[in-house]
């Protein structure tokens, strides 16, 4: 992530204030049970394209790889399409892989790696491209998510019946 990680709440707040007023990034808490345990955005917007990127995506370690984190990209995802985007991209780091992990984990395809495409905290920074495009997304990626985040795939105690992956298989596509 660009900005942060963040030394105070004070410092937070400040760069939230510092977005209010501007189109985007269009950032978004992820609240469970009355806590906000992470924060997801929409950004560089282009309706002319068709396009729209999902980023400063963190998730605490309560959100990390749980229903509520699947269920939030999910609904950006179904927005971004809902509203006529064609490109759903997400971009980060090539040296964090975690967030690459769960770009694969969401379906998200490998596009690509630009190298050394901006200076980052003072090095080269070569950035990794993933998308979900809109033919994968209403040819079934919707309907995968949706069937894993149903209340009937998970039982008494939580646990999932069929993970995710299982049912979005079929839209693995290029790998990093």
């Amino acid at each position: 992530m660009l900005n942060g990680p963040c030394a105070t709440f004070q410092e937070l707040e400040e760069y939230f204030m510092s977005t209010e007023q501007s189109r985007e990034p269009q950032i978004y808490a992820i609240v469970v049970d009355g806590h906000a345990v992470g924060m997801i955005a929409s950004m560089r917007i282009d309706p002319s394209h068709g396009v729209i990127e999902v980023g400063r995506i963190y998730y605490t370690s309560k959100l990390q790889k749980t229903c509520a984190a699947a269920e939030a990209m999910y609904l950006l995802a179904a927005n971004a399409f809902q509203l006529g985007y064609r490109w759903y991209e997400w971009k980060c780091d090539s040296c964090n892989l975690p967030s690459r992990a769960a770009a694969t984990r969401y379906r998200f395809t490998f596009e690509g790696l630009f190298r050394q495409v901006i200076v980052y905290k003072g090095r080269n920074r070569d950035t990794t491209w993933f998308s979900i495009i809109d033919g994968d997304w209403n040819n079934g990626l919707k309907d995968a998510y949706e069937r894993w985040l149903d209340s009937s795939n998970f039982d008494e105690n939580g646990r999932q019946k069929l993970k995710l992956s299982e049912l979005t298989a079929p839209f693995v596509r290029a790998k990093p």
